[in-house]
């Protein structure tokens, strides 16, 4: 319970949250929001938080209780033009100061460099290191007299180290699951449900688990999941891997479920599949700045439709 919930399904709740305030929803709504809250575990710790962050705020008063009061009447009102993502930042200003980390993530929110839902960017820092941000990613800098170290709060970020003026300090990314410590390299570093994923793009990378004391060497074209008890077993990386960097998403027999939950990280709102369709494979390649484009190139190859309720709920159904 105490943990933090996932920005995506925190921003799924609130979405969740905004239709069924407004009016209830109707039966098919009520029983689509059943089956989600029903589906994962983090889902219900979501809509709990929420449930307790209402309740929290309902007895405070003054400024702030007012700007949520009005944020969400105007939310509401405009449901149709905005994204959960902007819902967030709305329900944030109005909570932020009684919630903390318990419920929000509110080290994305206070990192120094930071991308909204869709927005990718790239840094370069004072060593001519070059650090690119996938959507909704967040880093802290973290740079001194002994070490170069970047703190991976959210999302996912491609690194190319620099040695600018023959800089010598060693360059480590941390992240809640452990440190990986560059050795002349290019390499993509991911925050996923169950770990941090490393995927060495040039040279290699020492990882070490934040429960361990042990590096482990991983070699270009080698990816692992980093826990913080330890590793899991090294693989063949992915080809495409790095794809996002030019604005693409590429998928090699996938299941459907998995390239929309991919599509949906890039795109504000609900994006969602139902289970008959799930397991439907796919091939491909897909522009990740136009999501709406790469959901029509599924139609002719898969037999799918899509529902969209409003311009930000769209499920994926049988035809």
């Amino acid at each position: 319970m105490n943990q933090p919930v996932s920005a995506r399904v925190l921003d799924a709740a609130i979405a969740w949250q905004l239709c069924l305030d407004a009016g209830g929803g109707n039966d098919a709504e009520r029983a689509e929001f059943a089956r989600w809250h029903a589906a994962d575990s983090e889902h219900a710790r979501a809509w709990l938080q929420l449930g307790t962050l209402d309740q929290r705020f309902s007895s405070t008063t003054g400024p702030a209780r007012q700007a949520l009061l009005k944020s969400r009447e105007a939310l509401k009102q405009r449901r149709r033009k905005l994204g959960s993502g902007l819902a967030s930042v709305a329900l944030f200003i109005g909570l932020g100061l009684f919630a903390g980390n318990r419920y929000l993530p509110v080290a994305y929110w206070l990192a120094d460099e930071r991308t909204a839902t869709g927005e990718q960017r790239t840094l370069q820092l004072g060593d001519g290191t070059l650090i690119s941000l996938n959507t909704h990613s967040a880093i802290d800098l973290r740079y001194d007299a002994q070490e170069r170290r970047v703190v991976l709060r959210d999302g996912e970020i491609l690194v190319q180290t620099g040695h600018r003026n023959n800089d010598s300090r060693p360059f480590i990314v941390e992240t809640a699951d452990g440190a990986m410590r560059a050795i002349g390299t290019r390499f993509l570093v991911k925050r996923e449900a169950h770990g941090t994923r490393l995927s060495v793009l040039q040279s290699a990378v020492a990882a070490r688990p934040a429960g361990g004391l042990r590096e482990t060497l991983l070699q270009q074209g080698q990816q692992v999941l980093l826990q913080r008890e330890g590793l899991d077993a090294i693989t063949a990386l992915k080809p495409g891997a790095d794809a996002w960097t030019r604005g693409m998403l590429v998928v090699d027999n996938a299941r459907l479920a998995d390239l929309v939950a991919d599509l949906n990280r890039y795109r504000s709102g609900h994006l969602g599949v139902s289970p008959e369709v799930a397991d439907l494979r796919i091939t491909g390649s897909f522009p990740l700045h136009d999501t709406d484009l790469a959901l029509q190139t599924l139609l002719p190859t898969l037999p799918i439709r899509i529902e969209q309720r409003t311009a930000w709920w769209l499920t994926l159904k049988p035809r």
